[in-house]
């Protein structure tokens, strides 16, 4: 390694071939994933590459390269395990339970339906895309001419408002 680090190209290549076996023995029994395994040897050796300059000569080499191959196995482990949270697989998608169908229009309570009607056009818009005809936001927002995120927000009022309106009713019959 010190002279990979004077710049001796033949030297460097002689060191990365003889510890080409001992990291892909040291990954093999951290990484159990055969296909990432040579990714992560590739990974440390990007790794020492970029750091070879930090290497000390008066310092043993092999705890300084096998703290990098640890490293890059670690990174491994942390995105494979990010990776898998936000990833379903198929088989898991094929079992999922049926998503319960929306209410229809003509199944609200006259209450419900009163309701509705005293919203703003816009907000009772949403409400009714979303939640009686059972769209989806992106969907309904198309249907809408608006934004994702401006349906939503017209949605959401138009909730509080029933949430109010539906309240002081209760309130009234009391």
């Amino acid at each position: 390694m010190v002279a990979a680090q004077a710049g001796d190209r033949a030297a460097y290549e002689k060191l990365l071939h003889e510890l080409l076996a001992d990291l892909r023995r040291f990954v093999r029994r951290r990484v159990f994933d055969a296909s990432a395994q040579e990714d992560v040897v590739q990974n440390v050796f990007l790794s020492l590459h970029r750091a070879r300059h930090t290497y000390r000569p008066e310092r043993p080499f092999s705890p300084w390269l096998f703290a990098i191959a640890r490293n890059a196995v670690t990174d491994h482990a942390r995105s494979r395990g990010r990776r898998l949270a936000r990833e379903r697989s198929l088989e898991d998608a094929a079992v999922a339970e049926p998503v319960a169908p929306a209410p229809r229009a003509d199944s609200l309570s006259d209450e419900l339906r009163d309701a509705l009607a005293e919203l703003p056009p816009k907000q009772r818009e949403a409400v009714e895309l979303i939640q009686v005809q059972g769209l989806s936001v992106v969907e309904a927002a198309a249907r809408a001419g608006v934004s994702a995120g401006a349906l939503k927000v017209r949605a959401h009022r138009g909730y509080k408002a029933l949430r109010t309106r539906l309240a002081s009713r209760e309130q009234d019959q009391t």
